[in-house]
């Protein structure tokens, strides 16, 4: 019985040493890539180590879940603001104001606290300026512009069939316009279409080799691309943006909170908003105050679009259904 008492009392100091050896425990959401180059930069900066396991937004919020009763990370980091919501719903998050709060939108936290926005991508243009100078096609400034006949067969997106970022856009157009007048939109724009994608990060891609002049997607694609020196331009439309939020959430008995809070603090300041530039993630920032890089605009000067989530998931198939009636069909 005394061997047996002395292999627990190992088994649980081995285990709380090895959580104070690793310091912070992150579940990820954000790309592994990404998401080391964020955390690598806040040790740097504080000293806190990171013990980073990446985990998908769903199988991450099913894992919080389970362990609530004793939590196995600190903070979760990454995915989509809408499921830091559903984890303050669920009891699973513990509200923390950021020192620099007052600095980030309101649309880009929890007005309690539960979560903090981490970076943000809007859809936008990118706009191959060489092939539309060799066209003669000028270069779009709005969704409007897109209905212009010189675009015939210039233009990739991808397929709300397919795709969550196409999604983006047509609930952007209806916010915009209304639902009768988005579909109106869309079908008028058809001709113009040369390929609507599977993927939504595919329209990027086919930038970059000069398959078309112009596409629509989430904006990190078109920065890289401009920042590896093709001639792409990035455009905001001026009527406006609809965009994704990843988020960050402390989680409810955070064995580590000290440096849970260090975190949500450096992700939301000027250093560790400017370290999405500088570590070339290509994610926008939330902050006015800091560029995603040399001739993009800050935030404050992009016209950005709220869509309403309950309605988006309450109508999916009804407007994806609508869409390939209308728009494919017609």
């Amino acid at each position: 019985m005394k061997s047996v008492r002395n292999t627990l009392a190992l088994v649980l100091l081995t285990t709380s040493l090895a959580s104070q050896a690793f310091g912070l425990t992150v579940y990820s959401s954000v790309d592994e890539e990404n998401a080391n180059k964020l955390l690598n930069a806040f040790s740097k900066d504080t000293g806190v180590k990171v013990d980073m396991v990446f985990l998908s937004s769903g199988p991450a919020l099913s894992r919080i879940e389970a362990e609530k009763g004793n939590p196995q990370a600190d903070v979760w980091f990454g995915a989509p603001s809408e499921n830091h919501i559903i984890a303050k719903e669920r009891g699973l998050t513990q509200p923390y104001a950021a020192k620099d709060a007052g600095a980030l939108p309101d649309n880009f936290k929890d007005a309690e606290g539960y979560w903090h926005a981490i970076y943000t991508n809007p859809l936008a243009f990118g706009v191959r300026t060489d092939i539309l100078k060799d066209r003669g096609a000028p270069v779009p400034t709005s969704w409007e512009d897109l209905k212009n006949p010189a675009y015939k067969g210039m233009v990739q997106m991808p397929s709300p069939q397919s795709s969550g970022t196409a999604y983006a856009i047509v609930l952007t157009l209806i916010t915009e316009r209304g639902e009768d007048g988005a579909f109106a939109y869309m079908k008028d724009i058809n001709p113009n279409v040369q390929t609507y994608t599977q993927s939504g990060t595919a329209p990027s891609g086919a930038l970059g080799v000069g398959e078309t002049p112009l596409a629509i997607q989430f904006t990190p694609g078109f920065l890289k691309l401009a920042d590896e020196g093709y001639p792409v331009k990035v455009v905001f439309p001026s009527e406006g943006v609809g965009y994704e939020v990843a988020a960050m959430s402390i989680l409810k008995g955070a064995k580590n909170l000290d440096d849970a809070k260090k975190l949500v603090d450096w992700m939301t300041s000027k250093a560790g908003q400017e370290a999405l530039s500088a570590n070339k993630t290509y994610f926008m920032p939330i902050r006015p105050d800091v560029s995603a890089g040399p001739g993009v605009p800050s935030l404050d000067q992009i016209k950005l679009i709220t869509t309403d989530s309950e309605f988006a998931a309450k109508n999916k198939q009804r407007l994806v259904d609508r869409w390939t009636e209308e728009v494919l069909g017609q």
